[in-house]
């Protein structure tokens, strides 16, 4: 990240402040941080159509590819265009020498994805949201930041927010995580998505007892590098219902594995994850991690997901990434009914031009498929364009 005097004054203002307010005015810390701030600005403007229906204004698959929400069983519609500057990011950041020798780190990133209103009819006004806040200190890290099951330096180089979604896991949450050379060991923020007996609109409970446990091991060489990682966490949901109570648990797991392998200038990026009640880490919720039984007891459910992405560097200044990511669940339709999701696949590829590295324009054409348990499929076409400038 680059140094910026202009962050100087205003970071420099809020330690002061808050020095004050607690009643130990020192202006030390600043002689011993440095502080910066980068992040981009990125336009996307993005032309989709679908095999059967749309989506409503407002709705996010219109600002990034979101595999569940691939409309299904209805008919053909127009195209649906969009523009919008709501991945645009900034970042600020610390690094403080303390008083025993040791570091500490501070992260705090923002950006517009995925927050109410900033309606196109005017202002566009999009509110900032927290993406990572967190702190490092020797081999700790606290606060909110990528999730240890997810290896994110395996993702692909996309215009679409994410790009192989389906096939990837993919959550930001408060944790605590130490770090040991190429081991890495997470508490994790929990929480529980649960279908209805035989279907009906996703529960989201916050009934966890337990954090979310996440094991790591990141294996790098000069070809590359491969993660494994394992996930073992609660699954929980609580109800009061008079006579019809609901209080029960499941536990769930899986397992994660991400690649980057360096093939001269190009490279081949891999994931892969399965495992009982991944739910919400895995491909944006595609299916929810566990259904009620008709005894109001959770029954996990199963699913697989991966993505292959080459990318080819055409010359220093051209470049092209092709990605292809697939998702399945194994549901038990007695349970879930038919309306859920039983797989979802999508194949992207793009052309980006850099006349520096800081600039980058774009195109690409993504295709979707999404099939639900009753048989009902639907498709989606998606053209975007994309012009950002990093700093």
């Amino acid at each position: 990240m680059k140094k910026t005097a202009s962050a100087l004054p205003l970071l420099s203002a809020v330690l002061l402040s808050t020095s004050f307010l607690s009643g130990t005015i020192s202006a030390s810390p600043l002689k011993n941080t440095d502080f910066s701030f980068s992040g981009y600005v990125k336009l996307d403007a993005i032309a989709s159509s679908y095999s059967d229906g749309t989506l409503a204004s407002g709705n996010i698959g219109r600002d990034f590819y979101v595999p569940s929400l691939t409309p299904v069983g209805g008919e053909d519609e127009d195209t649906q265009f969009d523009a919008h500057i709501r991945q645009s990011r900034f970042r600020f950041a610390s690094d403080t020498t303390l008083s025993n020798g040791e570091h500490i780190k501070a992260v705090m990133e923002f950006d517009m994805q995925v927050v109410p209103g900033g309606d196109d009819r005017i202002s566009n006004s999009h509110q900032p949201r927290i993406r990572h806040a967190f702190i490092t200190y020797k081999n700790w890290l606290f606060g909110q930041t990528w999730t240890t099951f997810q290896d994110v330096s395996a993702l692909p180089e996309t215009l679409d927010f994410i790009g192989v979604t389906d096939g990837t896991i993919f959550a930001r949450q408060a944790m605590v995580r130490y770090t040991n050379g190429a081991f890495q060991v997470a508490l994790e923020n929990p929480e529980t998505t649960v279908s209805p007996y035989q279907g009906g609109g996703r529960i989201v409970a916050d009934d966890n007892a337990v954090p979310d446990l996440v094991l790591r091991y990141n294996h790098k060489r000069d070809w590359g590098h491969v993660t494994v990682a394992a996930l073992v966490r609660q699954l929980a949901y609580q109800n009061q219902q008079g006579s019809n109570d609901i209080d029960s648990t499941e536990t769930s797991y899986g397992i994660s594995i991400g690649a980057k392998l360096k093939l001269g200038d190009d490279d081949l990026r891999l994931m892969f994850n399965t495992g009982t009640g991944l739910g919400r880490y895995s491909g944006l919720n595609i299916v929810n991690g566990a259904v009620l039984d008709e005894n109001n007891n959770l029954q996990a459910i199963d699913s697989t997901g991966f993505a292959i992405a080459y990318r080819h560097m055409w010359n220093e200044q051209w470049r092209s990434s092709f990605t292809y990511s697939a998702f399945s669940a194994d549901n038990e339709t007695d349970l879930t009914g038919l309306n859920t999701t039983e797989s979802t696949w999508s194949t992207r590829a793009n052309l980006l031009y850099s006349p520096s590295k800081e600039l980058t324009f774009g195109a690409e054409y993504g295709f979707a498929k999404r099939e639900v348990e009753s048989g009902l499929e639907g498709d989606m076409n998606r053209l975007q364009f994309s012009a950002k400038y990093a700093f």
